[in-house]
C-alpha cells in the first residue's frame, strides 16, 4: 500500500514541474531576465526550506556544524545544478511551449537516471540496463518527436 501511496505522491510531485516552469518563464520575463528569475525563485525557496526546516526539524541548527564534513562537491553540486535546470527551463520554455520542454528533460532526466542505476554511481543501488529498459528510452525518445511534431 505504501508503494501506492509514494507512486501517486511521484505523480502528483512531477505534475508540480510544468507549472513550477511556466511560473518562472512568465517571471523571467516580468523581471526581463531568465537569471534574476532564477534568483528569486530560488531567494523564495531557500527562505520557505529555512522556515519549514527550524519548524519540522528541532535539530537543524545543530546540524549546520556537520557541513564542515561533507565533501566540498555534494555541498554544491546540486545548487549548481539545480541553477543550470530551472534557468534552462527558463529558457527552453518560450522557445519549445511547455509540453515539450518538460518531456525532452524528461528524457534526459531518465537517460541520466538509468545511467546512475546501471553503474551504482553516487552509491545507489546498481539497477543493471535490460530490454524493457532500453524499450521505455525508446518510447520516450518516440514521444519527444511525436511532440515536436504536432
Amino acid at each position: 500500500m505504501m508503494i501506492i501511496f509514494m507512486l501517486i505522491a511521484g505523480f502528483f510531485s512531477g505534475m508540480t514541474i510544468p507549472v513550477q516552469t511556466s511560473i518562472n518563464s512568465r517571471l523571467g520575463l516580468q523581471v526581463k531576465s531568465p537569471y534574476t528569475a532564477s534568483a528569486i525563485s530560488f531567494l523564495v525557496g531557500t527562505i520557505v526550506l529555512f522556515l519549514v526546516s527550524f519548524l519540522a526539524e528541532p535539530h537543524f541548527v545543530s546540524d549546520i556544524s556537520l557541513l564542515s564534513s561533507i565533501p566540498w562537491w555534494i555541498l554544491i553540486g546540486g545548487g549548481c545544478l539545480g541553477v543550470f535546470y530551472l534557468t534552462s527551463n527558463i529558457l527552453l520554455l518560450p522557445r519549445l511551449g511547455s509540453a515539450l520542454t518538460v518531456v525532452v528533460t524528461l528524457l534526459g532526466q531518465m537517460i541520466m537516471a538509468l545511467s546512475i542505476d546501471h553503474f551504482g554511481w553516487f552509491h545507489v543501488p546498481v539497477h543493471e540496463l535490460n530490454g524493457p529498459r532500453i524499450t521505455g528510452i525508446v518510447f520516450m525518445l518516440i514521444g519527444v518527436f511525436v511532440i515536436k511534431k504536432y
